[in-house]
């Protein structure tokens, strides 16, 4: 989490956002539509068989097409693949990580 709270500080320049994104996206401080895609990528990554289309066509809601679609779900899978990649093979945390990421 520490390595993505990096990446997201870099892009969003708040740290404040940052901080409640990473305690919990559903009480942060975003936009519906930034809240939608905080929630539909959470379900993909925590319950990815309940993926339903009610599920895109809420990302559609909030003004998302599907090419904005697919890249929130390109996003979500390939961060969730090289967690997952990266626990399998015991890959070391970065130094910039926090002990309590480790």
């Amino acid at each position: 989490m520490e390595a993505h709270r990096k990446d997201l500080r870099a892009e969003v320049q708040d740290d404040t956002l940052v901080d409640q994104i990473a305690a919990d996206h559903r009480a942060a401080e975003l936009s519906p539509r930034w809240r939608a895609i905080c929630d539909y990528s959470a379900k993909l990554t925590t319950d990815p068989a309940a993926m339903s289309e009610d599920d895109v066509n809420q990302l559609k809601s909030h003004g998302l097409d599907d090419a904005d679609v697919l890249d929130v779900v390109q996003v979500a899978a390939y961060f969730n693949y090289i967690n997952r990649v990266a626990d399998a093979l015991g890959v070391d945390h970065e130094d910039f990580m926090s002990a309590r990421a480790r």
